[in-house]
């Protein structure tokens, strides 16, 4: 008589799926990779501690833009389109036909005035950020509602580092005028009187949130900003309007003072009881959301001159980066200077 015999079943695993042992445990999770290996940590992702993501840029995609640029960094993506609006002198409180910022010394030399011109540039809004975040570009965004915490703390910090790093020129938003005769005095050279502004309303759209959205943001703008054209605008007397020529040849780009760059850090701090460790931590450089999530402490380190200028230092939580740590953030932000640059240059 035959008989058979059943296999037996395997027994069920018992170790969980990385996206499980992430979601459950993310703090264990993330410290587990970095102390596998104690002389080449690796993150969760794949990069060393001290790795950036590449940044892609590419510059003029929107057409309807006096200045746009597409950026990618690992999964988080921006679109940025500058566009240019003329405001008018009679439309500015207190103008009277002369700016208050501008001499006329100031204006027959194309000078301007450097102690008054971050304060020229935010007293009269001429530099308009603006931030929204698309459909699915995160997980804790919901379509349809106001703006959201992250997108207007976004605006803020944009427009606080726009002024800070004074990175626009208000002599570039000007629309002066020389009349031909001397109205007053004809016996006088006519002075130069100020007409009117180029406003720039900056519009940033997240597609995709991975992490460092205040860095993909700022380089999307920056890249924007390098790639905006603004016509020739000029005071028509006998209309009495400001005209813009359509010859392209006359347009002008805009001339930024340096390229501030912003590198933001993740600061994870390991538990000893499970490392075996005391004081263990490591600074993540570029951190993805699943990273953001974990660390309690971030810093966001902006240099310009390859890391020789610190324009501003901004820290959240925690308190173990000490000098020891400031001094290789700043480092490392001098590191991704330069591949900002090349990217920029399009040598990348």
């Amino acid at each position: 008589m035959a008989t058979t015999t059943q296999k037996p079943q395997n027994a069920p695993s018992l170790t969980f799926p990385r996206p499980i042992f992430a979601a459950v445990s993310p703090h264990p999770f993330l410290q587990a990779h970095l102390s596998a290996n104690k002389k080449n940590p690796q993150r969760a992702n794949g990069r060393l501690p001290h790795d950036f993501r590449k940044p892609g840029i590419h510059t003029g995609s929107l057409t309807h833009a006096n200045g746009s640029a597409v950026v990618r960094l690992g999964n988080t993506s921006v679109v940025c389109g500058v566009r240019a609006e003329i405001l008018r002198e009679e439309d500015i409180p207190g103008a009277n036909g002369v700016s208050p910022h501008l001499s006329n010394k100031a204006a027959e030399e194309g000078v301007e005035d450097d102690d008054n011109d971050s304060e020229e540039i935010d007293t009269l809004r001429l530099i308009v950020p603006n931030v929204e975040l698309s459909t699915g570009s995160t997980p804790s965004h919901i379509p349809g509602t106001a703006p959201s915490p992250v997108a207007q703390s976004i605006i803020t910090r944009l427009r606080s580092l726009l002024l800070s790093t004074r990175l626009l020129r208000a002599s570039d938003l000007r629309i002066l005028h020389t009349p031909a005769t001397n109205a007053a005095d004809p016996a006088c050279a006519p002075e130069t009187v100020l007409k009117g502004y180029w406003v720039l309303y900056m519009d940033v759209i997240f597609i995709s949130i991975d992490g460092s959205a205040l860095d993909a943001a700022w380089l999307a703008l920056l890249s924007a900003l390098r790639n905006t054209i603004l016509p020739r605008a000029c005071f028509d007397e006998d209309l009495e309007r400001i005209l813009c020529d359509d010859d392209p040849l006359a347009a002008r780009p805009l001339s930024l003072r340096g390229l501030p760059v912003p590198a933001t850090f993740a600061v994870l701090q390991g538990q000893p009881e499970e490392s075996g460790e005391e004081d263990v931590r490591w600074i993540l450089s570029d951190p993805d959301a699943f990273e953001e999530g974990v660390c309690r402490e971030c810093v966001c380190v902006v240099v310009d001159e390859a890391g020789k200028l610190i324009r501003r230092v901004e820290k959240h939580g925690g308190g173990v980066v000490g000098r020891r740590e400031m001094r290789d953030m700043v480092k490392r932000a001098g590191e991704r200077w330069r591949d900002v640059q090349v990217a920029l240059s399009g040598k990348a």
